[in-house]
């Protein structure tokens, strides 16, 4: 069976605007569904017959938030990209002409790609698995991603990340963080951010592990700091060029196992979505887990 999901809420609601040519451009015997929350997702996700081919209209977030029942329902997945960082599409090859995709995502044949599973524990001792398509974020980068939540409608993608970015440096903060990597020790102190990547760019296009695949059974380790504000600062631009990983105050690891012990509330999101507080962090590829369509 071939289903489309269209998220609404997709690039601050401005997705909508699309919803008129998108109909237009179905096939007679596929089914739209403009689900109006992520409950309503999940639900005609798990209603839908087991293996379906479901091409979902969204972005990171989107895509985050529907991963439960994809993997669950062992769906193929298909991608219209439009979201506001869409990092997922440019590790498909797909670049930001939606409609342009529809018929490849319907269509097209399907391979697998690795997702990340991560199980933390927040500051009661209590655990959450949240599985992520594209990156694990923890610290400064993490909140970040909490302030672009809440950033102007105006901005979406690299200049939503960059207000947000901007805003999170004029309140910089460390964390110290205990780090081990299938089994070796690697750091231990304080640390601006320990990101785990799926994909080659997070926050909107910054190449922040250009040698990352979504299919080589790895993930990335980019782990930064600690930095002054001005070092920070100094910083960005070589990370949105992909010039930050000769800094000696940046290393990169690929990695199929990895721990994360902070001392105090470590900030967590994954795909952009924020996940909460946590005291420790652990990351674990899920090699092949997921069927998707991508470019070529």
């Amino acid at each position: 069976m071939r289903a489309v999901l269209f998220n609404p809420s997709a690039r601050a609601g401005r997705a909508t605007a699309l919803l008129p040519a998108l109909r237009n451009a179905l096939p007679a015997d596929v089914a739209l569904h403009v689900p109006d929350s992520a409950e309503a997702a999940l639900a005609l996700l798990h209603a839908l017959p087991r293996g379906s081919r479901v091409v979902a209209v969204g972005g990171d977030g989107t895509l985050h938030r529907w991963l439960p029942a994809l993997i669950e329902r062992d769906h193929e997945l298909g991608l219209v990209p439009l979201g506001s960082g869409n990092d997922v599409a440019r590790a498909l090859g797909l670049d930001e002409a939606p409609l342009a995709w529809l018929s490849h995502a319907l269509n097209a044949p399907a391979g697998f790609i690795d997702l990340g599973l991560a199980i933390w524990h927040d500051d009661q001792g209590r655990a959450h698995e949240s599985h992520f398509i594209s990156s694990l974020s923890a610290g400064f980068d993490a909140a970040v991603a909490r302030r672009a939540l809440d950033g102007p409608a105006r901005l979406r993608g690299l200049p939503r990340y960059l207000w947000a970015t901007l805003r999170e440096l004029a309140a910089l903060r460390t964390w110290t963080l205990d780090i081990t990597v299938d089994g070796e020790h690697l750091h231990s102190g304080p640390a601006l951010f320990a990101a785990s990547l799926n994909t080659p760019t997070f926050g909107g296009g910054m190449p922040a592990t250009p040698g990352a695949r979504t299919h080589d059974g790895l993930l990335n380790l980019l782990l930064a700091g600690p930095f002054t504000r001005g070092g920070a600062l100094l910083m960005l631009p070589r990370l949105l060029h992909g010039r930050h990983l000769g800094h000696p105050r940046i290393r990169t690891q690929a990695f199929e196992a990895l721990l994360i012990l902070a001392r105090g509330d470590l900030p967590l999101a994954a795909d952009g979505e924020w996940l909460g507080l946590a005291r420790s962090v652990q990351v674990v590829v899920r090699p092949s887990a997921l069927r998707v369509v991508r470019k070529g």
